[in-house]
């Protein structure tokens, strides 16, 4: 059976599957069973014949869901809160992983394209971060301070600032992925060109070394955060642009709500880097060396983990779990 006949004959049946995992249709135990028996026949017809489909990693991926609708306790509150982060995230992000390389491939193209920028125009650092900035960083460079920027303003209402303010610009990153991923890709180019010419400012100043010690401390969680959300955009945007073998309306439905449960994942971390930025970032060069090599390549250890590893783990465990039922 071709493909796309396979999904236009049970199409109807999987999006009223994924109505009762979302609690808009209730069903009984026994109805459920029959449904994942159903849906788990689908798949295994799906693995023999489509492999390496999308189709059939859309097909896991209702298959762990209703598995864990029939056979997981009923959870509190606080357990759904963890199986949210613990499972639900992992296994999107597994099944979405390629968006996630493309906005990195955007990210470091359109860092590249600030640091150039701001070699070959003297003037560009001053346009892009503007004058009075620069100024202040350079006088605080030459009183051997490249971070004292950040150590202006009360700690908690820094944090509270700076929390917000990335949660606007996260939010930009992802929203504007409803224009069909331009959006999202014009926001993720002016933040990362912003970065790039930043950090070539301070190669230029001789103090490149002592900035990332400071700017880093925050960064790993903060630019990692931007470059999830802007994968969160693309996602919305391919969802209208490439609706395959569902209804426009539908495949955008499909495409914010899992991309929507995407973004929601990266707000501790960017909470968190608020946090760093508010009370720890100003001690960057009073600190010793180690602790910022600790707080920053154990941050990227975490959060790299969280969204590069782990969902493969969880993909795998998954699937060995229907694997057994199948079998």
């Amino acid at each position: 059976m071709r493909e796309v006949y396979f999904i236009k004959q049970n199409k109807e049946k999987w999006l009223g599957i994924e109505q009762v995992i979302q609690g808009k249709i209730k069903k009984n135990p026994d109805d459920l069973s029959s449904l994942y028996i159903n849906l788990i026949n689908d798949l295994s017809f799906a693995q023999t014949y489509y492999p390496k489909s999308n189709t059939t990693v859309y097909l896991n991926h209702l298959s762990a869901q209703i598995f864990q609708k029939i056979y997981k306790t009923k959870r509190v509150e606080e357990n759904r809160f963890i199986y949210f982060f613990k499972t639900e995230v992992p296994l999107l992000m597994y099944q979405y992983r390629r968006y996630l390389m493309y906005a990195f491939l955007f990210f470091i193209l359109f860092t590249s394209i600030g640091v150039l920028s701001a070699i070959y125009d003297k003037d560009f650092v001053n346009i892009i971060l503007g004058e009075g900035y620069v100024n202040e960083t350079i006088e605080n460079i030459k009183n051997n301070n490249a971070v004292g920027v950040y150590q202006s303003g009360s700690t908690w209402g820094s944090t509270i600032g700076i929390i917000f303010n990335n949660i606007q610009v996260g939010a930009k990153l992802y929203i504007y992925g409803i224009a069909g991923g331009v959006g999202t890709l014009f926001a993720l180019l002016s933040n990362s060109v912003m970065l790039g010419a930043f950090q070539y400012f301070f190669y230029d100043y001789g103090a490149l070394k002592d900035s990332a010690r400071g700017i880093w401390l925050h960064g790993v969680f903060e630019i990692f955060a931007m470059v999830v959300e802007a994968m969160c955009g693309l996602i919305l945007g391919a969802s209208i642009l490439f609706p395959r073998t569902f209804s426009r309306f539908n495949s955008f439905k499909k495409g914010f709500k899992d991309s929507f449960k995407i973004f929601l994942s990266t707000v501790p971390f960017t909470i968190c880097a608020g946090i760093i930025e508010g009370y720890v970032t100003r001690h960057a060069l009073k600190m010793p060396l180690f602790l910022n090599i600790i707080i920053i390549f154990g941050s990227l250890a975490i959060i790299g983990f969280y969204y590069f590893v782990y969902p493969s783990v969880v993909y795998k465990k998954t699937n060995k779990h229907i694997n057994d039922t199948i079998l």
